[in-house]
């Protein structure tokens, strides 16, 4: 029986981390090259001074083939922080081990711990995770559209107003 475990990055992941979000990118059906992240921006802005991400790792005997990455956002409505899952991905290979079900519970415990409100994520519409996150009680919030302004839109908006 395989070995399943769930564990916190640490700065010597970094490289891990750089690659299960290029495999992420393949499975969303994009150009790996469209992936700019670096071992050196996971270093900065996890393991840093003021850390904008936390990751959590999933391993099947021994070697890492999952993660979730996620931050906090606050919610004004509740005046308490929000858990929001940016990215969870468990390889193709290490699927049906439990593994993205023991991110899940990881990430509510941590919610739990940290007097989270809210725990949020998003997903592609023909994401076939969608079943799953729905399983575990996850609900489409249909009136909420996302929008994105990106680094072009910011500099226009920013100068222009």
């Amino acid at each position: 029986m395989a070995m399943t475990r769930v564990r916190p990055a640490t700065p010597n992941d970094s490289a891990t981390i750089v690659q299960l979000v290029q495999s992420l990118a393949v499975f969303e059906k994009e150009p790996i090259e469209t992936v700019q992240l670096t071992e050196a921006d996971v270093l900065r802005d996890s393991f840093g001074d003021s850390p904008l991400f936390e990751t959590l790792l999933a391993e099947l005997d021994g070697i890492a083939v999952g993660f979730a990455l996620f931050f906090h956002k606050y919610s004004t409505w509740q005046g308490r922080p929000s858990l929001h899952l940016e990215d969870l991905y468990v390889e193709e290979h290490a699927r049906g081990n439990g593994l993205g079900m023991d991110l899940m519970r990881e990430l509510a415990r941590i919610a739990e711990e940290r007097g989270c409100a809210r725990f949020e994520l998003s997903v592609l519409d023909w994401n076939p995770t969608r079943e799953f996150y729905h399983r575990i009680g996850f609900e489409n919030m249909e009136e909420w559209l996302s929008y994105r302004l990106d680094e072009p839109g910011i500099a226009k908006l920013a100068r222009e107003g």
